[in-house]
Order: structure tokens, then C-alpha cells, then sequence
């Protein structure tokens, strides 16, 4: 069951910076700078910073927020406008914006787009449903005397970590040509 008063997902920037060479130390500073930033804004859950694989690659920030309206309150807060106007003639950023499930259904190193709402919804639901079963048959059983409370956060609890570092991803590349079919 879905409750409806549930929090809205949270929201994902993924950017992509090219640094000219040589300027890496003065943009690692920058970065270092709107971290910091960023993280006295409301709904500001982290910021995880890539550096690149070779000289000259590019630095990759992904930053996370708890719902699409206080992200896009930080991409368009005055503070971050100020810090970016730093960065005149040290870095250039490419921008990708994640607010829902595609960021289960994210191929790494590639921008491709997400697969169609429907496929993606589907997927989910098959990755959903045996483990709801599961749970159902070998965990509530032991638990039926809990408070509701308690009971019912087991299953998000164990379901979110579950889906997102072990089945989502399995899932999505083991299903990847049907998923990004061309639609």
C-alpha cells in the first residue's frame, strides 16, 4: 500500500566539469567552497565529488537534495550564482537533473535518457513484488506483536537498501536492451 501523505522522492544534479589544464588545484578549492555552501541550504542531503580518471578528464559532482523544489532552489539561489561566477576561465559544467526512479536506471558512464515512465514503473514492480512475498512469509510472522509502527519500517528499512545497491542495478542492466530500446 502507498501512502499518499509520503514525502516526495528526492532529486539528483549530476554535473559534469571540464577544468582547463593546469587550474585543477584553484577549481578543487572552488569545490571545496560550494560544498560547503550547498550544505547550509534546506533539504541538502550530500555532495559527492569525482575526480577524473587521467589528467585533463572531467570532475564529476553528484548532489542530492530531498525533494525536486529545494534543489532547484539551490541551482537557482543567488549564493550559488555568486560561486559559480568564480569559476570565469578555470571550468565549464554540463548538467543532468534526476528526480525519480531513473536514477535506478542509470547506466554508468553513458548519458543516455531514461527509459520510458511505464518500463521503468514495471521493472520496479517485479523487483517489488517477490520481495514483498518474502517479507510477508518469512519476516512479519515474528513481528505480528510489534507496535505497527515499528513493524511496518521494517519493510522500507530493508527494501530501499535492498533495490538500490543489489537488485535495481542487476536488474536494470540484465533488462538494458529492452529498457533503452529506441522509444
Amino acid at each position: 500500500m502507498v501512502d499518499s501523505d509520503a514525502a516526495p522522492p528526492g532529486a539528483t544534479e549530476v554535473i559534469t566539469w571540464s577544468v582547463v589544464p593546469g587550474r585543477e588545484a584553484e577549481f578543487e578549492a572552488w569545490a571545496h567552497d560550494m560544498t560547503a555552501a550547498a550544505t547550509r541550504h534546506e533539504g541538502h542531503l550530500g555532495a559527492a565529488w569525482l575526480r577524473p580518471d587521467a589528467p585533463g578528464g572531467a570532475y564529476q559532482v553528484v548532489v542530492r537534495f530531498t525533494s525536486a523544489e529545494l534543489l532547484e532552489q539551490w541551482m537557482s539561489s543567488e549564493e550559488r550564482a555568486q560561486h559559480l561566477a568564480k569559476l570565469e576561465g578555470i571550468a565549464t559544467a554540463e548538467s543532468l537533473r534526476k528526480t525519480g526512479l531513473e536514477t535506478w536506471f542509470s547506466l554508468p558512464g553513458q548519458s543516455v535518457l531514461p527509459p520510458p515512465k511505464w518500463k521503468m514503473a514495471l521493472v520496479t514492480l517485479a523487483a517489488i513484488y517477490p520481495l514483498s512475498i518474502l517479507f510477508n512469509w518469512l519476516v512479519v510472522p515474528s513481528v505480528k506483536t510489534w507496535p505497527l509502527a515499528a513493524h511496518a519500517a521494517l519493510f522500507p528499512l530493508a527494501l530501499v537498501p535492498l533495490l538500490t545497491f543489489l537488485i535495481m542495478p542487476r536488474l536494470s542492466r540484465l533488462l538494458r536492451q529492452w529498457l533503452y530500446a529506441q522509444h
